[in-house]
């Protein structure tokens, strides 16, 4: 009996390194001037200072974990404040919903750090090693003195700028002057070297080796993106019914596209768009580039691959004229994304503007719950929480209003006054003590009201406790 065996079916494809083309254009351009906008803001800007006052952080952004707290210029966020960082990673969410419901993934091809960090690995690559042709016969080629010469000289601006990216996070920890005199001295805690270390390798791998991968395999925004698109999403569209059947112009009856791979040369995905939209496909715009310029070349119109919304496809291939663009964006859909991002937006505005300068905050103390002084009166204590968010140290009066006459004592102070440094928090314990014969001091339980207020501004701000009597 003869047996024919099948070879095994192989469930991984090896990745097959993919070297893009230079490429110059309009999109091109765009992108190279939102890479140095966004490496320079992300590289320069814990170095921006900004007056808070004497006792404060001078740095304009600093994320302050050792102190539990976020200064974003003018802004400082407290951890009871949590919620304005779930507003803006909501609004994140919804604003990319937004863009890619309009514009498909203009986030994953303009704006994400993978696809910027990429551009630069690749501008470096191909600086010293050469354009597309030559970095795929360098990667043939055996290794030599000439080969060993450029890897190592790449690797090692790789590395470079992965140590620039990791020492840029770390600074925004801790005030980066005197960080990066500790990191050069040896002083630094040791857990900003071990995150500067994984941040060099990581930015290194990832912008060096995976790349495209990276898209592809970790990222899950492809998968999602089809919940967000629809026939009026403008995306990254190849007219098939015009550059088809592809070939050479001297013959008759075919289309504009000559087949010259350039689209597909240029692309950072590797991918060949007139093959209908995919999911590795990142909209950059670089394949419209190299196609308009091969139209030019061959004198035909611009426009064969463009961005393109399915809708249009279909006009465009029945001889109409597309929609107007404002027509795509303004719809239903991305009105309601709009609509529920510019209302958190607003929310987060108004809460910012609107929240006190002082925190308070009173805890009864209970164990005792009352105390009975020698002069038959009965004593509460509560502990007083105060936090001035000001700039400025602040004094504060404390007073209570309830049913009967009482009188209050501040433990280890002599007056009613309590005197908080800018931005710290203070505790203080309160003593509320009705007389004997009140009807609070036999009552079970009295509502009073304690108040806080700025000597200065005359801000006052109350909170509703139980002061607990002896009912006998």
């Amino acid at each position: 009996m003869h047996v024919t065996t099948e070879p095994d079916e192989q469930l991984y494809a090896a990745r097959e390194p993919v070297f893009p083309r230079r490429v110059k254009g309009h999109f091109r351009t765009l992108k190279w001037w939102l890479l140095a906008m966004m490496l320079g803001i992300y590289y320069l800007l814990p170095w921006i200072r900004w007056d808070r006052g004497a006792d404060l952080p001078d740095q304009a952004v600093l994320l302050d974990l050792a102190h539990r707290r976020f200064f974003f210029f003018m802004i400082e966020i407290w951890p009871h404040e949590f919620y304005f960082v779930a507003g803006l990673l909501i609004m994140a969410g919804l604003g990319l919903f937004l863009f890619t419901s309009a514009l498909g993934r203009v986030w994953c091809g303009y704006a994400c750090p993978q696809t910027v960090w990429t551009d630069l690995f690749i501008l470096v690559e191909r600086w010293v090693e050469g354009d597309r042709n030559a970095r795929i016969r360098l990667l043939r080629q055996k290794w030599n003195a000439e080969k060993i010469r450029k890897r190592l000289t790449k690797w090692v601006l790789w590395l470079m700028i992965g140590l620039a990216t990791g020492g840029a996070w770390v600074f925004y920890f801790t005030d980066a002057p005197t960080l990066l005199v500790n990191l050069t001295q040896g002083t630094a805690h040791p857990a900003a070297y071990i995150t500067i270390v994984v941040m060099t390798l990581t930015t290194f791998a990832f912008g060096g080796f995976a790349r495209e991968q990276i898209c592809i395999y970790a990222c899950p925004w492809p998968r999602i993106q089809a919940a967000m698109m629809d026939e009026d999403t403008i995306t990254i569209a190849y007219r098939e019914w015009r550059g088809e059947p592809r070939g050479k112009q001297s013959v008759a009856g075919n289309g504009d596209c000559i087949d010259c791979m350039a689209c597909v040369n240029v692309c950072p995905m590797g991918i060949d768009i007139r093959n209908g939209q995919q999911l590795e496909c990142i909209t950059c715009g670089l394949c419209i580039d190299a196609c308009d310029e091969m139209m030019d070349k061959i004198g035909k119109p611009r426009g064969l691959i463009s961005y393109l919304a399915l809708k249009d496809e279909a006009m465009e291939r029945a001889g109409g004229a597309p929609l107007k663009v404002w027509k795509h964006i303004f719809r239903p859909r991305t009105m309601i994304y709009f609509v529920l991002w510019a209302g958190i937006g607003v929310g987060l505005v108004a809460a910012l503007f609107l929240r006190a300068p002082v925190d308070f905050n009173v805890t009864p103390l209970r164990q005792p719950i009352y105390v009975t002084l020698s002069d038959g009166s009965i004593r509460n204590a509560y502990d007083i929480r105060l936090r001035n968010k000001q700039n400025d140290e602040t004094e504060f009066r404390l007073s209570v209003t309830a049913p009967d006459a009482v009188r209050t004592e501040l433990e280890g102070a002599e007056a009613d006054t309590i005197l908080v440094a800018a931005d710290k928090l203070k505790t203080q314990r309160l003593y509320v003590i009705a007389p004997k014969g009140a009807q609070m001091a036999h009552a079970e339980r009295s509502e009073i009201t304690i108040w806080v207020e700025d000597i200065e501004t005359g801000l006052r701000i109350g909170e509703a406790v139980v002061f607990n009597g002896d009912e006998k």
